[in-house]
């Protein structure tokens, strides 16, 4: 494969011509545009993913009988036979990587700790703790938890555990403690990796005592690993450090392999939250994970191996907290080889806003000092550095940066076309900082190239929309699409996605909503504790039997391109993160002072997230900045900062169903500006009389 070549050359053919060229030469298959190509990828699921096997040379000791051994869905059967482990294919590329000099992992903080893990290093810390591990008795199945910030020692964490088998959690230091336990409780954890605390925003917040909570409510730890994040004289009763059971550098630490598991072995799992009940246990597999990160990073992220003649010293940036998916997805560069650069504390830099921050060059800087040829971030992060009027040619050496990728959240026109002159301006002034012109003529078959991150031409923006559901994208980029301001330029091959209208017909240049007609690796295997898949079933397959409803208002445009409109269903989109109502309801309707509530997030057609938050109060209780204060702290306690609303209400009523349910996603729609005529029927409620203070809320707002 190309990646082993080692000739010193810059990145520039793109990705997806090479995966093209090979489909043309090893398959004899060759596509006039991309959208055949996409359609090919859809309705040939067995050759397509089995090209995807093929083309990342991936490896197995035992035979698959099939690619799809049962196309249902859910429940599609893939590969079996087949054995993966995650671990395996990240540690596959360590000897070509060191010796071509490349690092496998930079990292900073606030705090300006530089930090580089080689690839012989980070595999031995990775032996090391899966042998402490095992010794602690972990088997194949057990889960460990992990309360990490985005620093190297949560991706040796987590390579040690699934290493062995076990299977991974991770939950942010930034979450509460009623959070974190209403993730961990439902997996029953055997180990916990904890940190003592973070340093974000220039102040330090010590854990300790959440760490002490954690254990204490959950009944199945039965250890504690500790990482000093804070201060090296921190203790967390009752643990080990995870220094010392990282340190190990003996025969057996040289000689250590992840096992072999079964393709669909459960790797990790991520919560997402719908709009009641508790957060869903999302599991994961190693086969389908494997499959699905190579895909999207290398192919339509265009983030290449380190170490390959075609994107030598190529470093892969996104930024995000371990609460996030995107944490997953910027791991999943170690598995084509990429050296990844982690920056771990606020964006915005350490200055509070009394002294003149945030600092939104932050990000920036550190992209310079490090080399960052891909630059991710979510969608808000570019809208602040927009409005904050920072010039990016101040903030050092940005020449390298050849891609920006954004998701979380729709990209609007206004902010990617202030980016896009931004790095215009970079290389105008630096015109060798870029790799060769992308100016040839594809090969027979294949897309024609586009003229981006060429000298002298315009950055290419990757924006993309997927979902902690299964850990990838619906829709992303083409390097050699054209880019349209506000649009994702497509939708990703082997995810079968259409946009359906009210009577479930696919649309075009129709808002409808986001459905997947075919099955992906990478959906999940199941809800952890789910009898009968009965929430799996609910959250993706209730309105659509067999086809999966994301909960995404979609459009797709005649040239393929794609817009997502925010959130079709009642979820809370915040910077990148979902939470479910119902989360965000137990720590505010706690307060003794609040009898009911209701929140919306009025996310929409690229417009910054805004959610109010309407209160029902105890007689005689007034909404005064003391009880706004309380109510904000409740929620960054139990929840995190993210989800404080922007605004608080006091209302005499929440709108209900005659059922009793809260009527959320009606509101929002009426407060998107939709008549309230087409969103509510008040026969159908229970308090029909307090509608008119919504109207007159919305009428006010939207004036």
């Amino acid at each position: 494969m190309e990646a082993m070549s080692e000739t010193k050359t810059p990145p520039y053919t793109p990705q997806i011509r090479l995966y093209q060229n090979w489909l043309r030469e090893q398959r004899g298959l060759s596509f006039g545009s991309y959208d055949a190509l996409w359609r090919w990828s859809v309705t040939d699921l067995d050759a397509f993913w089995q090209s995807i096997w093929d083309y990342f040379e991936l490896r197995s000791p035992t035979k698959h009988s099939a690619v799809l051994g049962s196309s249902k869905m859910p429940g599609a059967q893939w590969f079996p036979g087949a054995q993966s482990n995650y671990a395996q294919q990240v540690f596959r590329h360590a000897d070509a990587a060191h010796a071509a000099g490349m690092p496998a992992i930079i990292s900073r903080n606030e705090k300006g700790m530089p930090r580089e893990l080689s690839w012989p290093e980070l595999r031995r810390q990775v032996a090391s703790l899966a042998l402490h591990l095992k010794a602690l008795g972990v088997q194949p199945g057990d889960r460990v938890a992990a309360y990490l910030p985005n620093i190297p020692e949560a991706m040796i964490a987590f390579l040690a555990v699934v290493s062995i088998g076990g299977v991974w959690s991770i939950c942010a230091p930034d979450m509460g403690s009623h959070a974190v336990l209403d993730r961990f409780r439902q997996i029953e954890p055997k180990v916990l990796i904890a940190c003592d605390g973070v340093s974000y925003g220039g102040r330090d917040f010590d854990r300790t005592a959440v760490v002490a909570e954690l254990r204490a409510a959950l009944p199945t730890l039965m250890h504690v690993v500790a990482y000093n994040n804070l201060a090296a004289t921190n203790v967390i009763a009752d643990s080990e450090m995870f220094t010392r059971v990282t340190a190990r550098n003996d025969a057996e630490v040289e000689a250590f392999e992840p096992m072999w598991l079964a393709f669909d072995h459960p790797l990790w799992i991520v919560y997402s939250s719908g709009t009641t009940g508790l957060p869903k246990p999302i599991v994961h597999g190693h086969g389908g994970l494997v499959l699905v990160g190579l895909l999207l990073n290398v192919l339509h992220n265009d983030v290449g191996c380190s170490y390959a003649a075609n994107s030598w010293g190529e470093r892969f940036h996104w930024y995000s907290s371990t609460g996030w998916v995107m944490w997953n997805a910027q791991t999943a560069g170690l598995l084509s080889g990429t050296t990844l650069c982690l920056y771990d504390g606020s964006p915005g830099g350490t200055q509070p806003a009394s002294a003149g921050g945030p600092d939104w060059t932050t990000l920036w800087r550190f992209a310079a000092e490090t080399g960052v040829t891909f630059f991710g971030a979510g969608a808000a992060f570019y809208a602040n550095c927009m409005k904050a009027g920072i010039d990016l040619q101040a903030c050092g050496d940005l020449s390298r940066v050849r891609a920006l990728g954004t998701t979380g959240s729709p990209l609007s026109e206004d902010v990617q076309r202030w980016g896009t002159a931004q790095f215009r301006r970079i290389r105008q002034s630096d015109m060798s900082a870029a790799g060769p012109s992308q100016g040839a003529k594809a090969p027979s078959g294949g897309s024609e190239p586009h003229e981006v991150g060429e000298r002298g031409g315009d950055i290419w923006w990757c924006n993309i929309s997927g979902g902690t559901d299964f850990a990838g994208a619906f829709i992303g980029g083409n390097r050699e699409l054209p880019q349209v301001p506000g649009e994702m330029q497509c939708r990703q091959l082997g995810c079968a996605v259409e946009a359906w209208n009210e009577q479930g017909q696919p649309v075009i240049g129709e808002v409808g909503e986001l459905v997947c007609t075919q099955p992906i690796p990478s959906m999940p295997l199941y809800f952890w504790g789910d009898e009968g898949n009965r929430r799996y079933l609910s959250s993706y397959f209730d309105t659509y039997p067999n086809v999966w409803r994301h909960g995404d208002w979609l459009k797709i445009g005649a040239n393929g391109g794609c817009i997502i409109y925010g959130r079709s269903d009642a979820t809370i989109n915040r910077h990148g993160l979902r939470m479910g109502t119902s989360e965000l309801y137990s720590a505010v309707e706690a307060l003794p002072e609040v009898l009911d509530s209701m929140v919306v997030d009025l996310e929409y057609l690229g417009r910054e997230s805004y959610m109010p938050l309407f209160v029902v109060l105890r007689a005689g209780v007034t909404l005064d900045d003391a009880l706004r204060a309380k109510i904000n702290n409740a929620i960054k306690t139990a929840l995190s900062p993210r989800f404080v609303p922007n605004d608080i209400f006091q209302v005499a009523e929440i709108p209900r169903t005659l059922s009793g349910k809260k009527q959320e996603l009606p509101i929002k729609k009426l407060l998107l500006g939709q008549p309230i005529e087409k969103v509510l029927n008040r026969d159908a409620m229970a308090n029909p009389g307090c509608l008119d203070w919504y109207v007159a809320f919305a009428a006010q707002r939207l004036a």
